[in-house]
């Protein structure tokens, strides 16, 4: 039937490298339609020609039935012309100055690729670079766009003739797939020995194998860094990767071959298994068994453990069932404690050359380093710690503005994002930029996500601490390209990104609930135990935790003993036996601390939540001194005795909530004996309690029935849970997050909403 209608279409989104151009192909052949699609820097472009109706199902087909990688955030399109092709094409890329397109992560292997990287007949038969158009690297591998191979770390392998004919056939899988390879074309793997001895291709991954199930520490170049690999069942394996890496009792992430294993040793619900099978494969934090055979080296004092599953085909091979072969492998990120993953070979030989007995290589470059997502199940949906491998840079909505703006986030578990019109791209996790190899990568990071998505940032946003390396930047930056800079408070980038996370585009102002260890407030002070009433635009500080002295400042931070010591002395509690409770201290130092107290040296004043749960910890006796941050209150959650209804009891005064009665009944207990897992489980439910007391007075003032949980405190499961169902029994309606973690990591996305409200 002669061909009675023509339609230009312009997709945009997630819609390049996913298989799209080959979905869109197939599709418009069945429908008997002709023309062409083809990418470009903007999205991918179609013109199809045919029946009306069959164009009407082209284009539902597009939106509802998209490839599985694809994430399709706009369509438009436009009657035209009847044009008659020869048939249908794909055309190839077109490059549109000044335009972008979102990315795709990088995504584990598919149940595709993993069965023929296990069949004996296949040409890829135990290939660890296997991938196609549903799977494989992205991100970590990309220099420019459009995202075509000469514009990626694969460009240095010519294809063969296999992957070649499969590249360029529309029908295949792995048609246009960028980092197509194979044994015979593409990357290869070897094991190298601290001599520098290598062993090649299947037999080097049996080399390292054997290293590991003989108690070894090997080192492995992954899709987004190096990991330390050693075998999680053997105690004296992970004593010695704990001394070698400095990293005496943060907790490890372990990664199993499959769900079988990973439920021998864990508690793992539906929604748990949702995730660790999900596309991305992140580390899970799940309940390990109560009665289970693993060492406690590898997550010294908690119940939780984070598990994964491999991600790619060489974790596979290395993880793959054998007698006597270890169920389960450590997978921590390859670096000294607090530097930032290692993701060369020649750093890695370098940096690691004191930690690992042994090195797994590949010659695939990594472009972007990329750490490993962590996250828990809440409510059914992810809640992350860190968003990182398999959702950077998937960008989050926020409100219309035709603005290029840049927020460079905080100093630690930092992050940037990059936003243009309705799009907001935030990074993968980027760390600690007090440590120099970190803020180098915060720099390549900026400038990469600057060329790959074509903005050139119009305004800045930072944090108001003078002293952030991220606020120094930001500063230096707007001055250089003479940008309008915008300080944004911390505590209102909390709320303005939790606010963001939930698409919440309403002026109307809600209760936030902040709560986090530090952040510079307005008055020069460290809050942190902030209750605000506001908007992206606009807040106020409605109630704030009674400001409490820090002795020493970081050192009162890294000893929460001076914590303790000090909120007791400010409280005007009796020092004589109760001070006893301090057992890291002698009456030397009580007297030292006591004055600097007194005397306000080096003394900061806090109103931070953390700091007093830092407190709480050393005054029952379960840290004195921390190892990772946030040890003290970590540890707290996990010792909570469960079924505990009892709490402590918070006083409001004028805005101020005072600790002084809490830590009087608290104290109390201590002395009575009663257990500290009761005790933790009364001051958790005080905490809870609070919020609601506080949210329904403002909401009987002020008519305001929607709360905003964020902070770096409500990582803390038991809180989160209890205070949402506390809640919403009371008739609120609860934010919290789901995109972004509610840490330091989504303050950059709180940064760039403020700026679009602007």
């Amino acid at each position: 039937m002669a061909h009675n209608a023509a339609r230009r279409i312009h997709v945009k989104g997630i819609v390049q490298g996913v298989g799209f151009r080959p979905f869109v192909y197939s599709t418009a052949k069945e429908l008997n339609l002709t023309g062409w699609v083809r990418n470009s820097s903007a999205g991918v472009d179609i013109v199809a020609s045919g029946k009306s109706d069959d164009l009407n199902i082209l284009i539902e087909i597009i939106k509802s039935q998209p490839p599985p990688l694809a994430k399709i955030d706009h369509i438009e399109w436009s009657e035209i012309q009847v044009e008659v092709f020869p048939d249908f094409q794909i055309l190839e890329s077109k490059v549109i100055p000044g335009e972008f397109i979102p990315i795709s992560p990088d995504i584990a292997i598919c149940e595709d690729c993993q069965r023929e990287l296990f069949d004996p007949q296949d040409h890829r038969f135990r290939y660890p670079f296997i991938n196609c158009t549903n799977c494989g690297p992205r991100l970590t591998i990309i220099k420019d766009i459009p995202y075509d191979r000469p514009k990626t770390t694969m460009a240095t392998f010519p294809l063969c003739a296999v992957c070649e004919g499969e590249y360029a056939d529309p029908t295949n899988r792995r048609f246009h797939a960028q980092p197509i390879a194979c044994p015979d074309c593409g990357p290869m793997v070897w094991f190298q020995d601290k001599n520098g001895d290598r062993t090649l291709h299947e037999a080097g991954l049996q080399r390292a194998r054997k290293s590991l199930k003989d108690g070894k520490i090997i080192a492995i170049k992954g899709l987004g860094g190096f990991h330390l690999a050693c075998d999680a069942t053997n105690p004296r394996a992970l004593d010695n990767l704990r001394i070698r890496k400095k990293r005496s009792q943060k907790p490890f992430a372990v990664m199993a071959f499959s769900l079988s294993v990973i439920e021998k040793y864990c508690e793992v619900s539906a929604s748990d298994k949702e995730l660790i099978h999900s596309k991305q494969k992140p580390i899970v934090i799940v309940n390990q068994k109560i009665e289970n055979t693993l060492p406690d080296q590898i997550a010294p004092g908690h119940h939780t453990i984070g598990v994964m599953l491999p991600y790619t085909p060489l974790h596979l091979l290395l993880l793959e069932p054998d007698i006597d072969y270890p169920d389960l492998l450590v997978m921590t990120s390859g670096n000294i404690s607090e530097e930032p993953i290692t993701y060369t070979n020649a750093d890695c030989l370098d940096r690691l050359h004191n930690i690992a007995d042994g090195f797994l290589l590949h010659d695939r470059e990594i472009f972007t380093r990329v750490d490993d997502t962590v996250l828990v199940s809440m409510d059914s949906q992810p809640y992350f710690f860190r968003r990182s491998r398999g959702f950077a840079p998937q960008s989050i909505t926020l409100p219309q503005n035709n603005n290029n703006d840049l927020s460079v986030g905080a100093e630690l578990k930092n992050t940037f994002c990059l936003s243009k019109g309705t799009y907001a791209f935030i990074s993968h996790h980027i760390g600690d930029l007090k440590n120099f190899e970190t803020y180098q990568a915060f720099l390549e990071g900026v400038d990469h996500y600057s060329k790959i998505f074509k903005i050139t940032p119009q305004r800045i946003a930072c944090d108001m601490h003078p002293d952030y390396l991220s606020t120094k930047y930001a500063n230096e930056y707007a001055a250089q390209h003479r940008l309008p800079l915008t300080l944004v408070q911390h505590h209102h980038a909390h709320l303005a990104s939790c606010l963001a996370d939930n698409q919440y585009d309403d002026d109307a102002p809600v209760i936030g609930m902040i709560f986090d260890g530090t952040g510079y407030g307005t008055d020069g002070n460290i809050w942190g135990g902030e209750v605000l009433i506001g908007n992206y635009k606009n807040y106020n500080r409605a109630f704030h935790l009674d400001e409490m002295p820090l002795p020493g400042g970081d050192q009162a931070v890294l000893h929460p003993y001076r914590i303790g010591i000090a909120y007791l002395i400010k409280s005007g509690l009796s020092l004589d036996e109760r001070l006893a409770l301090i057992h890291n201290t002698d009456s030397v130092e009580l007297e030292i601390l006591a004055k600097q107290i007194e005397l306000q040296i080096n003394t900061p004043m806090t109103t931070s939540m953390g700091r007093l749960f830092d407190a709480v910890a050393s005054l029952i006796g379960l840290r004195q001194s921390i190892n990772y941050e946030a040890q003290a209150a970590i540890e707290l959650e996990q010792i909570i005795k469960p079924n505990i209804d009892q709490a402590y009891h918070f006083g409001l005064n004028s805005g101020t909530i005072e600790i002084k009665g809490l830590l009087e009944e608290l104290i109390s207990d201590i002395f009575e004996g009663i257990p500290v897992g009761v005790i933790s489980a009364k001051f958790h439910n005080s905490v809870v309690r609070l919020v609601v007391e506080i949210a329904s007075q403002i909401r009987s003032q002020e008519g305001i029935d929607q709360v905003a949980l964020s902070g770096g405190v409500w990582q803390n499961l038991y809180l989160l849970n209890h205070a949402i169902q506390a809640l919403r029994g009371e008739g609120f309606s609860v934010l919290f997050h789901q995109q972004v973690p509610a840490n330091d990591g989504g303050i950059s996305l709180g940064q760039a909403a403020i700026l679009k409200k602007i």
